[in-house]
């Protein structure tokens, strides 16, 4: 007599083991981070601060030497005001941002990346592209590209599910950090 194994599907038809995907997503991005720490450790960077900069870098590249409202970068951080502060302070005495009056608003802070900032993040993304190497070694680039096309479906449906709305590609493509 042969015996089935119930096996439990979600609302899409699949089986449950074939959602091992978030893990697998949430292990590489786990492990890549520690792997980044380490190498940021020699330039007196920490994870938040080489974030702080990661996300002000962007935006640099969208808005130009602007720079971002503490208050913006707290939310596209996930972070509290208090937190957020307290990380640019830190940035602020090491010398890669400085914080300037916002035109619009006295109450406001703008923070801008300094010259040291910004080469700091050159070596944040000689770094990245090192890491990148090193983990994909020895994977099809035909491969890679499905997995860069499946993980920009995946962050469309969340933020879909999420915001409600469209989400151009703009949205999805990040930086090599």
């Amino acid at each position: 007599m042969s015996v089935k194994k119930a096996v439990a599907v979600d609302k899409t038809g699949r089986a449950n083991n074939d959602l091992r995907i978030g893990y697998f997503v949430h292990d590489v991005s786990r492990l890549r981070r520690t792997l980044f720490d380490q190498k940021m450790k020699p330039l007196g960077v920490t994870r938040s601060q080489w974030w702080v900069l990661a996300q002000l870098g962007r935006s640099e590249k969208t808005l130009g030497e602007q720079g971002m409202l503490q208050t913006e970068l707290a939310n596209v951080l996930d972070v509290g005001k208090v937190t957020v502060g307290g990380l640019i302070d830190r940035l602020e005495a090491g010398g890669f941002v400085r914080r300037m009056p916002c035109p619009n608003d006295r109450r406001a802070k703008r923070v801008v990346v300094t010259e040291a900032g910004r080469a700091t993040l050159r070596q944040m993304q000689s770094v990245s592209q090192e890491l990148n190497a090193l983990i994909l070694n020895e994977i099809p680039k035909e491969s890679i590209r499905t997995a860069e096309e499946v993980l920009a479906k995946m962050k469309a449906n969340i933020m879909q599910e999420l915001h409600g709305n469209h989400v151009g590609e703009d949205e999805l493509i990040d930086d090599d950090l």
